[in-house]
């Protein structure tokens, strides 16, 4: 069984910076894939970045070049860099980690982008 808990939310103005981390439980982590979603009020859960293993990224059109997802298997922990943060980023913002059929969720943590 494998337990996620993030944490970082919280509010910040447009333009700013946050940094989201999820650690995890466990002794799967270094040989899983990782990553953020989001979900908007009335809007559906969307993929926001992937790390794999070998530590291969991938990130939703909407955050290239502003988010960055990262890993540091000695922790369990990924990460997740906003910078240049806009109000359409706001969201309660989840972790995943996926390995073989085997998939769990964080809790998720409230994002807030406003003035």
């Amino acid at each position: 069984q494998v337990q996620l808990v993030e944490s970082g939310g919280g509010l910040v103005q447009p333009g700013g910076s946050l940094r989201l981390s999820c650690a995890a439980s466990g002794n799967i982590f270094s040989i899983s894939i990782l990553s953020w979603h989001r979900q908007a009020p009335g809007k559906q859960r969307e993929l926001v970045a992937t790390i794999t293993s070998g530590d291969s990224t991938g990130y939703a059109n909407s955050v290239k070049g502003r988010f960055t997802i990262s890993r540091d298997n000695s922790k369990n922990t990924v990460y997740l860099q906003m910078n240049s943060l806009k109000p359409e980023d706001t969201a309660v913002y989840y972790c995943n980690l996926r390995h073989a059929f085997l998939t769990y969720w964080g809790q998720g943590t409230q994002v807030t982008v406003s003035s």
